[in-house]
């Protein structure tokens, strides 16, 4: 299960700066044999303690840790929808990302032009906004004649779809986004096979200067983003690009001596890659042994055999059952023998919820 987040952002607002932090970090290829990669596209590793943790335990021939995909959209600008910059030809990518991370411009600086030649986030967000909101309505429009003739002909998942599509039009002409709507769980089903972008989840990432990202609540800029993300619930992050940038070079020694120098607990990526996935629902469950200690990103109330899944469909096909016991307690008995002998191991079946930080060894047939 990949977890991916597409980059949005206008030109010179930090967009490429962070990006290259991304690709600076990104794991080798060969190490995540499912993920595709292309030049647009960087993956990073999610740091977690517990794998480190797990491996002091059981000292495995490898360590995995679960990946973060980012998807940069180049140029993006107003007009975009329609052909003008780089945007449009990337907005093909973007349908098929979880959440949308949007770098907006926080901080003033003369030796950085801004496209439109003022520092006002609210208008950046806006312009974004509105070639996402102008893309999705094109693609509605497309899709709205096609159902409606399916609806006409007393088709009840034809007339669900165009009622639906209808009212998803009406918004996206008003100007507002689809997720401003309260979808019921059915008619989020139906638009899933849309990939509309407005209908992504949003973070909202404040690109500050190095000496305001400490105290971003003293930035009026920082205000604007987070009273707007605020309005439609949606989350944001402070971080500073350039450092993001510098960070990205350094070994892991290296980076958390810069870290406790700046007084950082983590790196602005870290941030962004938790709160994407408290955004989406995810958790992590994981695996160990003497010859890998790894974590697995799953969906918040996915049962044992989806999870099975995860690691390989085989898993889940020959299901039989899941040996499970918390990353709490291997940390307290230190072996799985001692946690078996407390009465920690349980042994689940099909439908069981799996729950984050589960340790976890499926039982399956060939």
């Amino acid at each position: 299960m990949p977890l991916t987040a597409g980059i949005v952002g206008l030109p010179n607002v930090g967009k490429s700066t962070l990006f290259n932090a991304i690709t600076h970090s990104s794991v080798e290829a060969a190490n995540y044999p499912f993920a595709t990669i292309n030049p647009n596209v960087g993956v990073v590793e999610v740091k977690d303690h517990r794998v480190d943790d797990l491996v002091k335990i059981f000292n495995p021939k490898k360590t995995i840790y679960t990946t973060f995909e980012f998807t940069d959209i180049a140029g993006l600008v107003k007009g975009a929808s329609k052909g003008e910059g780089l945007g449009n030809q990337f907005l093909s990518h973007i349908r098929e990302v979880d959440a949308i991370c949007h770098v907006v411009r926080c901080f003033d600086d003369p030796n950085i032009t801004h496209v439109h030649s003022k520092i006002d986030p609210l208008n950046d967000i806006e312009v974004i906004n509105l070639e996402l909101i102008i893309a999705d309505q094109q693609s509605i429009e497309k899709s709205i004649n096609k159902v409606e003739r399916k609806a006409k002909t007393k088709d009840k998942d034809g007339i669900f779809e165009f009622a639906l599509l209808t009212k998803i039009n009406e918004t996206l002409l008003a100007g507002k986004s689809v997720r401003s709507l309260d979808l019921s769980k059915d008619e989020l089903e139906v638009l899933k096979s849309y990939h509309l972008l407005t209908a992504k989840p949003v973070i909202y990432i404040a690109n500050m200067s190095e000496e305001e990202v400490k105290h971003p609540e003293d930035n009026a800029y920082f205000k604007t983003v987070k009273a707007f993300a605020e309005s439609e619930n949606s989350d944001v992050i402070a971080i500073c690009a350039k450092i993001e940038e510098e960070l990205s070079v350094l070994d892991d020694e290296e980076k958390a001596f810069f870290l406790e120098e700046l007084g950082y607990t983590e790196s602005g990526l870290d941030k962004i890659i938790k709160a994407t996935y408290h955004l989406l629902g995810l958790w992590s469950f994981l695996t160990a042994g003497t010859d890998e200690c790894r974590a697995w990103t799953f969906k918040k109330g996915m049962k044992a055999p989806e999870c099975a899944a995860v690691i390989h469909t085989d898993f889940q096909k020959g299901f039989i059952k899941v040996e499970a016991y918390l990353y709490e307690d291997i940390m307290k008995y230190k072996t799985e023998q001692a946690v078996k002998d407390a009465g920690k191991l349980r042994i689940e079946g099909k439908e069981y919820l799996v729950q984050d930080g589960d340790v976890l060894h499926f039982r399956f047939n060939n």
